[in-house]
């Protein structure tokens, strides 16, 4: 990740004026985004855990010293010495108990990792989101802004030559009119962007107001698969879906290990223990301890084990019926947008765009009347937005079915 970072470093500082792509900023925003060593951090915490459910318990070691006094009650002698004993206890679970903790361990790493995953699809997701909307926003703010400084030179063009009549002068304040609201429109089109802006260096890790332009790109948008093939895959590889699956799995362990800890664990106990008083002795032994099971057999933890098994079913049930609707949603969404799109010519704003200036010369030339002129630049404005709008309905509508499905779709 550092030597990605890195790389990234020298990239700004070599071309920090050339506008970048949406890919680029993708990968800056996967190498540098500081959440994903959170979750880098929680797949470390997993695997911690899971070498702390395979550690057996330490043995415990006890000693003891003393004095040994013996008396003889018939001839009254005592006689006296030094004692000592030393035991080790060794507590062995029950066979099995330990690989089903590491197992219910290993499901927790699982679900790390695919959170881990999960989020970079999502921030992936969310930075082409972000960024197709700036692109957007660029675009309706050149259109808006061209728009309004062809009125404001035309409204100053006419007041200065002070037109005589009224026809003439209710045109040029119609004119001026227009500039500020086209004016207000340029406005809360560069707010649109800045706003886009911010939070896409946000997402990068830079300053909010650090400078940045993307590079416009042609935006290709394929009809979806059969709403089958993306039942499938989000079948196999939805995260949410995956992430219950793990969970039904996880509490099927949970199950055994509850079942098997109606077994009581047993304890070993080896020993030696001395006295030497006129004679020496020395006994050496084993004991073993194994509590017996006849009033608690862990029913209360085997029950509820099951229980909740049963509630990750049925939530394995209803994620995966939620699945289907959006996938089967957005789908249709996507679909959609993409027919629509598909009407307009591909030159659909270039062809207004240049109207809109053909009609602002010819207007200039007396050979249209204003509300020709008026309407077209109107006009060019609102299919900019129209196609703009359509354009991020069918890439929102893509990057989630792409989110649902786990797969990118051609």
């Amino acid at each position: 990740m550092k030597s990605t970072f890195l790389s990234f470093l020298l990239l700004l500082s070599t071309a920090s004026a050339e506008p970048f792509s949406v890919n680029s900023l993708v990968q800056k925003a996967l190498a540098t985004h500081p959440e994903l060593r959170f979750y880098e951090a929680q797949v470390d915490v997993a695997s911690a855990g899971k070498t702390k459910a395979g550690e057996i318990k330490n043995p415990d070691l006890m000693t003891g010293v003393g004095n040994w006094r013996v008396r003889d009650l018939t001839t009254n002698n005592v006689t006296d010495g030094p004692t000592w004993a030393v035991q080790l206890t060794q507590t062995f679970e029950w066979p099995g108990r330990l690989s089903l903790r590491k197992a219910i361990a290993q499901k927790d790493i699982e679900l790390a990792q695919l959170g881990l995953e999960q989020f970079r699809a999502a921030l992936a997701a969310k930075v082409r989101t972000i960024s197709w909307k700036m692109l957007a926003a660029q675009e309706k703010t050149k259109a808006a802004e061209e728009v309004a400084k062809r009125f404001q030179s035309l409204a100053e063009v006419l007041l200065q030559r002070d037109p005589a009549g009224a026809a003439p002068r209710l045109e040029a304040r119609i004119i001026q009119a227009s500039a500020l609201t086209l004016g207000s429109e340029a406005t809360l089109a560069r707010n649109e962007l800045a706003s886009a802006r911010f939070e896409l260096n946000q997402l990068l890790g830079e300053k909010a107001e650090h400078p940045l332009e993307l590079k416009m790109e042609n935006l290709t948008l394929n009809p979806p698969p059969a709403l089958e093939s993306l039942l499938a895959q989000a079948r196999k590889k939805n995260f949410d879906l995956r992430a219950r699956i793990l969970d039904v799995q996880q509490q099927g362990y949970e199950v055994k290990l509850a079942e098997n800890e109606r077994w009581p664990s047993i304890t070993v106990v080896p020993y030696v223990q001395r006295q030497q008083n006129e004679t020496r002795e020395t006994q050496v032994g084993i004991g073993v301890s194994i509590p017996l099971p006849l009033w608690n057999r862990n029913k209360g933890a085997i029950d509820a084990a099951k229980a909740k098994e049963v509630q990750a079913e049925v939530m394995l049930t209803a994620q995966m019926r939620q699945l289907e609707r959006d996938v089967a949603a957005q789908a249709s969404h996507y679909k959609i947008h993409v027919e629509e799109l598909a009407k307009w010519p591909a030159d659909t704003l270039a062809s207004f765009r240049q109207a809109a200036a053909e009609a602002d010369e010819h207007y200039r030339l007396g050979a249209l009347p204003l509300s020709t002129y008026t309407e077209l630049q109107r006009q060019y404005i609102d299919s900019v937005k129209a196609v703009l709008e359509s354009q991020l309905g069918a890439v929102d509508a893509r990057l989630q079915l792409e989110q649902l499905t786990g797969t990118k779709l051609q």
